[in-house]
C-alpha cells in the first residue's frame, strides 16, 4: 500500500517545522517553495545594513532536511491548488510539476503591503526576501557613495536622507541600524562627506512606535531612537512616493514634502495570494490583508486534510510572527501523525505567546514577555540569546555570533559588498514583463535582451 503523501507549501518557520515534526511518521513529505532556503526573516534588516550575510539567516532547506529520509525538497512556485482533486501545481523556469497529496499544509507566508498604492514599491522597496535586503543594501550604501561623488549640496542632502516608513519592529530596527551605520561604522570611511550629518526619519500613521509593546516600552523605544539620532514623525500618512522623495499628510490636515533618495517600506503585510485561491474553493472569508479564516484546528471548511498556518491565517487575532507559524506548523504535523496512528488530535490550536522583542541600537532593545517589560542592556542581551536560539544550524549560530561581535563590539561591518545587479535587478525584471521567460540556460525570448 502506498505511503500517504504530505505536501508542504513554503519553507519558512511553519513549513520547515511541520516537515521536521513528520520525520518519523510513515509518510512521504514534499516541501515545495520558490526559495531554496529557510529564511529567518526577523534578521533581514541586518543583511540590508551589512551586519550579516544572506547565508547566515537563510540556510539551504536541502541541508537542513538532508538526514530526513522521508523528505523531498522542490524549488518551484505554487501556481494553483485543486482541493477537489488534491493536486498542487508548481512551476519554475518553464518546468511544471503536479504534486498529488493526501495531506496538505499551506505555509506560504506574506509579502509587503502598500495599502493599495503598489506604485510606491518602485521607489520604496519592502523587506520580505533576501533579494529585498540585498537591494536595500545597495540603495543604502549606494546613496552614501553617490553623496561622496556629488558636487551639489542639495543633492548631497537628499542622498544623505534616509526614510523608513513603518514604526513596527522591522522599521524601528532598520532605522536604528542606519543610524548606527552613519553615526559610528562609516564615520572615517569617506573624505568628502560626513556621514554623521545623515538624516534618518522613521514615519508612521500611528501615534506611537511599536504599538503592541505597550505605552512604557513604546516610550522607551522612541527615547532611544531619538538619542541615537533618528527623527520620529508619528501621525504621518504617506500619500505619495517618487524618486525624489515622499509626501506626508498629518492628522491635523497639514502636509509635508521630504526630499530623500533612499526610502524603505516597512509598513503593512499582505498574505500570499494562495489564500484567495483557497477561499474561492472553500467559501472561507478573507480579511483586508488577504488572510484566510481557518477553523480552530487550522483546517479549511470541508477540507480536514488541508491545514493553513502562519501569516496566512485569520484566527483569534493571532499576530503575524514567527512563533505563530512555528507552533502552527508543528500542530498541523501532529494532527497528521495522530490521524495515521488512530489517536486523532481533538484539541484546537492554542498559541503560546513567548513575548516580543526589538533591538534599537548597540546595547539598546525593548522586550515584553508576559507581564515582564524590560529595556536597555538587559533586553538587548535577551534579544541576542533568543535570536541565536532560533537560528537553524550550529555553523550559522557561530558565524552570526562572530559577526555580531565584530559589529557591536568592534564597530565594523564585514558584509558591505553591493553590486549594480542588486540595485536594478527587481525593476529590470519587472520591465521585461510577465511574458518574459527566463530559463536556467538563459531565456526563451533572446530577442528581448539587448546584445
Amino acid at each position: 500500500m502506498p505511503r500517504p503523501q504530505v505536501v508542504i507549501v513554503g519553507s519558512g518557520f511553519g513549513g520547515l517545522f511541520a516537515a521536521r515534526e513528520l520525520e518519523s511518521a510513515p509518510v512521504d513529505v514534499t516541501v515545495v517553495s520558490r526559495s531554496v532556503s529557510h529564511l529567518f526573516q526577523p534578521l533581514l534588516y541586518q543583511v540590508a545594513t551589512g551586519i550579516l550575510s544572506p547565508g547566515e539567516i537563510a540556510p539551504a532547506t536541502r541541508d537542513i532536511l538532508r538526514k530526513q529520509a522521508n523528505a523531498t525538497v522542490l524549488q518551484a512556485e505554487v501556481t494553483s491548488i485543486n482541493l477537489a482533486g488534491r493536486v498542487v501545481v508548481a512551476q519554475r523556469l518553464g518546468k511544471v510539476s503536479a504534486l498529488r497529496y493526501d495531506h496538505l499544509i499551506v505555509a506560504a507566508g506574506a509579502g509587503q503591503s502598500y495599502f493599495g498604492n503598489d506604485r510606491f514599491a518602485t521607489f520604496a522597496p519592502g523587506m520580505k526576501t533576501i533579494d529585498d535586503a540585498l537591494e536595500l543594501r545597495a540603495r543604502i550604501f549606494g546613496s552614501l557613495e553617490m553623496a561622496e561623488l556629488s558636487e551639489s549640496e542639495d543633492e548631497r542632502r537628499s542622498l544623505l536622507t534616509f526614510v523608513v516608513v513603518g514604526a513596527g519592529p522591522t522599521g524601528v530596527e532598520m532605522a536604528g541600524q542606519i543610524a548606527e551605520l552613519t553615526r559610528h561604522t562609516l564615520v572615517r570611511s569617506f573624505r568628502r562627506i560626513d556621514t554623521r550629518t545623515a538624516r534618518i526619519l522613521l514615519l508612521d500613521a500611528a501615534d506611537v512606535v511599536l504599538p503592541p509593546f505597550g505605552p512604557k516600552l513604546s516610550a522607551a523605544a522612541r527615547t532611544e531612537l531619538e538619542r541615537i539620532g533618528v527623527e520620529v514623525k508619528l501621525g504621518a500618512m504617506v500619500t505619495d512616493v517618487d524618486a525624489a522623495g515622499l509626501d506626508l499628510k498629518f492628522a491635523d490636515g497639514s502636509t509635508e514634502r521630504i526630499l530623500a533618495t533612499c526610502k524603505v517600506w516597512a509598513a503593512g503585510v499582505q498574505a500570499s495570494p494562495l489564500g484567495k485561491l483557497l477561499a474561492a474553493q472553500t467559501g472561507a472569508e478573507l480579511d483586508r490583508a488577504g488572510r484566510i479564516a481557518v477553523l480552530p484546528d487550522l483546517t479549511l471548511p470541508g477540507h480536514p486534510e488541508v491545514s493553513v498556518v502562519g501569516d496566512m491565517i485569520s484566527l483569534d487575532k493571532l499576530p503575524g510572527v514567527a512563533q505563530v507559524a512555528l507552533q502552527g506548523g508543528k500542530y498541523a504535523a501532529r494532527r497528521i501523525r495522530g490521524e495515521l496512528a488512530g489517536t486523532p488530535v481533538t484539541e484546537p490550536f492554542r498559541y503560546f505567546d513567548k513575548g516580543s522583542m526589538a533591538v534599537i541600537s548597540r546595547f539598546g532593545a525593548v522586550a515584553k514577555v508576559g507581564n515582564l517589560q524590560i529595556h536597555g542592556l538587559l533586553a538587548w542581551g535577551a534579544w541576542l540569546f533568543v535570536h541565536i536560539l532560533y537560528l537553524v544550524g550550529f555553523k550559522n549560530r557561530v558565524s552570526t555570533l562572530l559577526h555580531w561581535l565584530i559589529t557591536f563590539v568592534g564597530g565594523s561591518r564585514s558584509e558591505r559588498v553591493t553590486t549594480q545587479q542588486q540595485l536594478v535587478g527587481r525593476l529590470a525584471v519587472k520591465q521585461l514583463g510577465e511574458e518574459f521567460e527566463p530559463t536556467i540556460g538563459g531565456t526563451l525570448n533572446p530577442d528581448r535582451i539587448q546584445p
